[in-house]
């Protein structure tokens, strides 16, 4: 086992899906060389763990929401009571709390402009102890990935 707890067929397991999250059961027991069962019982007890989800990727940009950005704040008090208070708001799809200019970084998807100055101007400045606010608007998704596997 590796400092995260995951063996090598587990890490296995996290690549592949990483990959293709529709690979079968079947499929996958083949090319690791378990029993399809083996391999259902080890991705649930993963999914379980909080130790991976199994979720369809999507470009916000692409279904409607015309709107996305990139918000860095810089605040006072408790990081983590300001970041679970972000990370209640439905339109927050990132919270990370983080080190250099700014406390914390949060995602936001939006239907337009106006739901974006709503949002900023009813439900993120207001926070108790956010102190400065810098919105950096998505003008195109380049790149998103998560398949950076495991170690």
């Amino acid at each position: 086992m590796s400092e995260t707890g995951l063996d090598e067929i587990n890490k296995q397991i996290i690549d592949h899906l990483q990959r293709d999250g529709r690979m079968s059961y079947a499929t996958l027991a083949k090319t690791i060389g378990l029993s399809e069962a083996a391999v259902r019982q080890r991705v649930q007890r993963l999914l379980d763990n909080g130790l991976m989800q199994i979720v369809a990727v999507t470009d916000p940009l692409t279904l409607g929401f015309a709107r996305q950005a990139m918000v860095g704040l810089r605040v006072t008090g408790d990081l983590r009571e300001i970041a679970d208070e972000l990370a209640s708001i439905p339109e927050v799809d990132y919270v990370v709390i983080c080190a250099g200019r700014y406390d914390l970084l949060v995602e936001l998807v939006c239907t337009d402009d106006e739901h974006l100055l709503d949002l900023l101007n009813e439900k993120v400045r207001p926070i108790q102890g956010v102190a400065a606010v810098d919105t950096f608007m998505y003008l195109k998704l380049a790149k998103q990935t998560y398949a950076w596997g495991t170690r």
